[in-house]
C-alpha cells in the first residue's frame, strides 16, 4: 500500500500524509461479522481513569477477527481486502467451500480470489494457518499463538512478522519484530507471511484534529504543569526536571524503568530479550 500526499492549501496539509487505500476492495463491512463498540474513554469499570489521553473520536463498529483458525480441511476464497479502524493492519474476508465467512488479518501479497486452507494439511503459502511444526524453519509468520487453542497474540500489526528459527522437541524458537529470541509450544498455529499495510508507520498525522478522530486527547508536558500537579512543575520560567530521572505525574520512575516481575513463569522460554541479554 501506498503513501499519498496532499496540496498544502493550509499550512496543517503541507506535510500531511495518508494511505492511498490501493489493496482495498470492499468498503462496506460484512453485517454478520460486525458489532457495536462500546466507548470507555480510557476508564475502568469503576469509571477511574486507567489510561490518560484518551476520548472522544470517531465512531466505529467493531468487526469480529477470526484469530484461532481451527476450520480445518475446507478451503476458503478471499471475497476481498477491507479497511479496520480497529487495527492498523488490513482484513481480509474469506468465505469457506460451507458457505461460512469470517475476516482474518490480510497479509502482504493475499488477493481477491486467492485460496486459502487453515489445519495441519495445508500448503506454506501466504494467508494459511497450520501449527508451527508443520511450518519450515526461516519462515516468516504472524498470527502467532502462545498457548495453543487460545488464538493469534503475537505479530499482528501492520508489517510485523516473526521468522520460524528452529525446531527442538516441544519447542520451536521464534525471532519477534522486537528482535526477542522465544520459544513457543510447537503445536502452536501461526499464519504464513508478513502482516500487511507495512506502510502504516510512514504515515504523517500532520495536524491536531486527526489525532482527536482517533480518540487521542491532548498530552500536556510535566514540566509546563505546577508543583501539586506534577513532579516536573514549578519553577522562574523554563526550568530542568529538579530530579536525577523523569517522573511519572504520581511519582514514579518513568522512560526505562523495568516493571516485568521478577523470576516469572515464562522466563525459561525466552531465550534472548531484545535489549540483546540472555535471561538467566
Amino acid at each position: 500500500m501506498g503513501i499519498k500526499t496532499y496540496n498544502p492549501y493550509t499550512p496543517s496539509r503541507r506535510h500531511m500524509t495518508g494511505s492511498d487505500f490501493a489493496e482495498i476492495t470492499r468498503t462496506t463491512p460484512e453485517k454478520s461479522l460486525v458489532t457495536s463498540l462500546k466507548k470507555n474513554a480510557g476508564r475502568n469499570n469503576q469509571g477511574k481513569i486507567t489510561v490518560r489521553h484518551r476520548g472522544g473520536g470517531s465512531r466505529r463498529k467493531y468487526r469480529i477477527i477470526d484469530f484461532k483458525r481451527t476450520k480445518d480441511g475446507v478451503p476458503a476464497t478471499v471475497l476481498g481486502i477491507e479497511y479496520d479502524p480497529n487495527r492498523s493492519a488490513n482484513i481480509a474476508l474469506i468465505c469457506y467451500a460451507d458457505g461460512q465467512k469470517a475476516y482474518i488479518l490480510a497479509p502482504e501479497g493475499l488477493k481477491t480470489g486467492n485460496k486459502v486452507m487453515n489445519g495441519a494439511e495445508a500448503e506454506v503459502r501466504v494467508g494459511n494457518c497450520m501449527p508451527l511444526s508443520h511450518v519450515p524453519v526461516g519462515t516468516q509468520v504472524h498470527n502467532i499463538e502462545l498457548h495453543p487453542g487460545k488464538g493469534g497474540q503475537l505479530a499482528r500489526s501492520a508489517g510485523n512478522s516473526a521468522q520460524l528459527m528452529a525446531k527442538e522437541g516441544k519447542y520451536a524458537t521464534l525471532r519477534l519484530p522486537s528482535g526477542e529470541m522465544r520459544m513457543v509450544p510447537i503445536i502452536c498455529r501461526a499464519s504464513i507471511g508478513i502482516v500487511g499495510n507495512g506502510d502504516h508507520n510512514l504515515v504523517n498525522v500532520g495536524k491536531a484534529g486527526r489525532k482527536r478522530h482517533m480518540g487521542i486527547r491532548p498530552t500536556v508536558r510535566g514540566s509546563v504543569m505546577n508543583p501539586n500537579d506534577h513532579p516536573h512543575g514549578g519553577g522562574e520560567g523554563k526550568t530542568g526536571i529538579g530530579r536525577p530521572g523523569p517522573c511519572t505525574p504520581w511519582g514514579k520512575p518513568a522512560l526505562g524503568l523495568k516493571t516485568r516481575k521478577k523470576n516469572k513463569q515464562s522466563d525459561k522460554l525466552i531465550i534472548r530479550r531484545k535489549d540483546g541479554k540472555s535471561i538467566k
